[in-house]
């Protein structure tokens, strides 16, 4: 990880903290680091604001009831995780919305192929 990264991993001040296992971040699914990864590669090129970013995964959390309302935590926190980042990608314009649920559906069809279902996607319009 970069030298910027540290900043995007502070997520406190209302957000849960990443989901760690001995000290090391936990992803139960491949989309779970992929959607993290995708988060840290854009902050890291200064293309999205972290305290955005940290603000709409404090409210994804508040709407899901909390970190890991169904005994899930990491995929649970994800789900959050990949919501804020949806939400942050259409509000700053990095892509439309058709361009988001194309992209969506895509990767919907293919992971279904290669995995079973894929986590669930918001329709933030």
């Amino acid at each position: 990880m970069s030298a910027g990264t540290p900043a995007i991993l502070a997520v406190d001040g209302g957000a849960a903290p990443l989901p760690r296992r001995n000290g090391e971040l936990v992803f139960e699914a491949p989309w779970e680091s992929r959607a993290f990864g995708v988060a840290i590669a854009l902050h890291d090129a200064g293309a999205i604001d972290f305290e955005v970013f940290r603000s709409r995964l404090i409210a994804a959390i508040g709407r899901r009831g909390g970190p890991e309302p169904d005994g899930e935590p990491a995929s649970a926190y994800y789900a959050c995780w990949l919501d804020a980042l949806e939400r942050v990608l259409l509000e700053q314009r990095i892509v439309s919305a058709a361009e988001l649920e194309a992209r969506c559906a895509s990767i919907a069809h293919d992971w279904a192929h290669d995995h079973g279902p894929p986590p669930e996607h918001g329709h933030h319009g």
